[in-house]
């Protein structure tokens, strides 16, 4: 019996790079943070009040924009490389290394406070993964490199708003 051809027997490119189970599961780790990072940089946007409301309301557009921009672009590498991404609410719900952002009204300063730790969380989970990303395909972890600068630029930008000059020390991320 003859078997017919499907569409699927008639791919023939071969890529020069598909990334493994490892680097899969790096890629979709940064992919679903910076997807909780935009979730919670909208939430933020939403529900702040308080001193500067209207700098950090706009400060967080610029959070939300570049999350949501640099998780494309994560998702789209990854497609690239034969690797299926997952930005699936469930999956950012189960797999999200951020800490958690408070519902309801959030008062400026805190707002600043819980952003900023998310995205340093985001920022660690990049750095994480960096090594064995670039070990595995050096044009990934070029990638990585702009994600790490922006969002630690955008970091450095949202935490000024509470420092002090000459005394004040950044928290830890798990403050």
């Amino acid at each position: 019996m003859a078997t017919t051809a499907t569409h699927h027997d008639k791919h023939v490119s071969h890529p020069v790079f598909v990334g493994d189970e490892t680097f899969a599961g790096h890629l979709q780790q940064v992919l679903v943070d910076l997807t909780d990072l935009h979730l919670q940089g909208k939430q933020a946007h939403w529900n702040i009040v308080g001193a500067n409301f209207r700098d950090l309301h706009l400060q967080l557009d610029e959070i939300v924009d570049a999350a949501r921009d640099f998780a494309d672009d994560v998702a789209e590498r990854m497609r690239a490389v034969y690797v299926v991404p997952d930005g699936s609410s469930a999956r950012v719900a189960a797999q999200s290394s951020l800490p958690a952002f408070p519902t309801g009204e959030v008062d400026t300063g805190e707002a600043i406070d819980k952003i900023v730790a998310s995205i340093y969380a985001v920022c660690a989970t990049a750095r994480r993964v960096h090594d064995e990303v670039d070990a595995a395909d050096p044009t990934t972890a070029d990638m990585l490199h702009e994600i790490l600068t922006r969002l630690e630029q955008l970091a450095w930008l949202t935490d000024a708003e509470r420092r002090q000059p000459g005394t004040a020390v950044p928290k830890p991320i798990n403050a």
